[in-house]
């Protein structure tokens, strides 16, 4: 029999029919309705027999209209009639009998507010009342009891599914607005929530439902809640319960992990990963001081290179692209924002030939065979890529390119010169905030892809008379433009020069210095570099002859 939409005055009365103590619900012309044996009354107070004799008037409550419907399985997805009138779900059955529509109940107290009707056939919602002052679904159910286990679900099918795969032992509700809506409709029952020992989310199995339960884990008391994952080829609770997976979800339900943020470790259960940890691999410095103080160049660290102008970084930066490419088995990468690639493949191949190739005069000595022999020898093919824009470009793109040289390309090291050439691309005005966001991204980028990254950076200008280009002391703090600098750097090697000494020796001999090494701790002057003008090469000196002069500076 097709119900007419009426006016309620009154809900929640017993029904003289079948017992229900609360069923009924009475119109302005004392008509009512039963929703759980669907009897119609004419008049409800006779009905009663003068049980009910005089009726309170009381305004009208029009949403209660879209509170329609009986009670009875809601079987197209497989919950039991007892479960839904349980939760108050009742259902529209259509001319043939199937279920066209659920209507959920939101309760404020013990009195509906609201409904959300879900349509069947299309999928869609609509809702008549109002959340406000309401709980989670299905949380009148479960309140002022506290308990052990609370189970949150996205949606309220999906609660009443899990309160069916549990035989009803645990507390089962589900947000109201889903998970978009998560954090906000968990804070608006906070105290429900915490008043259980365990938090269980279980969140539909897609990347909003992950999301969604990590966001509200991080609200509730450190411990409380825990993640649900649900077993391959599952979306969520109704899915399981549809398939009759009593047995796995219960074992997944049970193995739910406690939420730790991300970074936060129970240092004890890390045994088995400290005892068989992966060994960087590395491999030694050109020069024998640097080893001493660095123990070698490491996959996964970031080296940053600096010093003054015209100091020797790119003879420096030349000997380390040449030593990677021929003392290893690795592609390398190579990008040079401020030269052309003719350029750097000449400084490149002037290392193996042990002369200055990129001048013409001295290029020209050699025969065309001689020069494809050096070449070949010293670029192997498919092992190094260079980046061969010369010139600013859009920042995102550099680090575009960054990423296909070392993924695409498989390349394991990689040198990028330099640090203050992207912050000139990247244009934001304020230097050191520019700064801390390469290096950030930067350094996501090493830990990322575990690539061996040579960065190259200047210096600010040091103060007082004597400037870098006389040889002063290069100190962290000398770093232009941002401390992230040797924050995120693993190593920092900086190189100074007096290139106004008198003394031709002097003015051609390289301090190498290191500032920072997070591997070994070790600082200080680690070897001097004296540049040879006929060939372009840099000579470690020995130890003694590093160390007497080191006053100078």
């Amino acid at each position: 029999m097709q119900v007419e939409k009426s006016k309620f005055v009154r809900h929640r009365l017993p029904c003289p029919k079948c017992g229900g103590s609360d069923p009924v619900s009475m119109n302005e012309d004392k008509s009512a309705h039963c929703f759980s044996c669907s009897t119609h009354f004419a008049n409800y107070p006779e009905a009663c027999k003068g049980n009910i004799v005089e009726v309170e008037s009381k305004p009208t409550n029009t949403f209660l209209n879209s509170y329609t419907g009986s009670f009875g399985a809601l079987s197209d997805r497989d919950i039991s009639e007892a479960t839904a009138k349980k939760y108050g779900v009742r259902r529209v059955v259509s001319t043939n009998n199937d279920v066209s529509q659920h209507i959920y109940p939101f309760f404020n107290g013990n009195e509906v507010v609201g409904t959300k009707t879900r349509y069947v056939e299309s999928k869609n919602f609509s809702f008549a009342g109002t959340y406000e002052g309401t709980g989670l679904f299905g949380e009148q159910l479960f309140r002022n009891t506290g308990g052990k286990y609370l189970t949150i679900t996205e949606g309220e099918c999906d609660a009443m599914a899990c309160y069916e795969l549990m035989q009803s032992k645990w507390a089962c509700v589900s947000l109201k607005r889903g998970a978009s809506g998560a954090v906000k409709d968990i804070r608006e029952s906070i105290e429900f929530v915490e008043s259980f020992e365990n938090v269980i989310l279980c969140f539909d199995n897609d990347k909003a439902g992950r999301e969604a339960a990590r966001s509200v884990a991080r609200i509730l008391k450190p411990g409380k809640a825990k993640i649900m994952s649900f077993p391959n080829g599952y979306k969520d609770a109704n899915d399981m319960l549809r398939q009759k997976k009593f047995q796995e979800f219960t074992s997944a339900w049970w193995e739910s992990k406690t939420y730790t943020p991300s970074g936060i470790l129970e240092l004890s259960a890390q045994k088995d990963n400290w005892l068989n940890r992966e060994v960087k691999e590395s491999i030694a410095y050109p020069w024998e001081g640097l080893n001493k103080k660095l123990y070698g160049l490491r996959k996964g660290e970031l080296v940053t290179l600096t010093g003054g102008t015209g100091l020797g970084k790119s003879s420096v930066t030349r000997e380390l692209e040449h030593w990677l490419i021929k003392n290893t088995d690795d592609n390398v990468g190579i990008v040079a924002l401020e030269e052309n690639w003719l350029r750097t493949a000449d400084g490149i191949i002037s290392i193996e030939a042990n002369d200055r190739m990129y001048l013409t005069e001295r290029r020209n000595h050699y025969s065309e065979e001689q020069l494809t022999n050096l070449f070949d020898k010293v670029i192997p093919k498919g092992r190094v890529f260079i980046h061969a824009h010369l010139g600013a470009t859009d920042i995102d793109e550099i680090f575009s390119k960054l990423r296909y040289i070392i993924v695409g390309c498989e390349c394991k090291w990689i040198v990028v010169d330099h640090l203050h050439m992207l912050v000139n691309v990247l244009s934001e005005g304020d230097e050191r905030r520019g700064i801390d966001n390469l290096m950030n991204r930067l350094r996501s980028l090493v830990e990322e892809t575990g690539v061996g990254m040579i960065l190259v950076s200047h210096l600010r200008r040091a103060n007082g008379d004597r400037g870098h280009e006389k040889g002063v002391q290069v100190s962290l703090s000398h770093l232009k433009g941002s401390q992230g600098i040797a924050q995120l750097s693993d190593c920092v090697i900086a190189l100074e020069r007096n290139q106004q000494a008198e003394d031709e020796n002097e003015a051609n001999t390289t301090k190498v210095r290191v500032l920072k090494s997070r591997y070994t701790g070790d600082t200080g002057l680690a070897c001097s570099l004296l540049y040879d003008k006929e060939t372009g090469r840099l000579h470690e000196l020995s130890e003694e002859e590093t160390f007497d002069n080191e006053e100078a500076f």
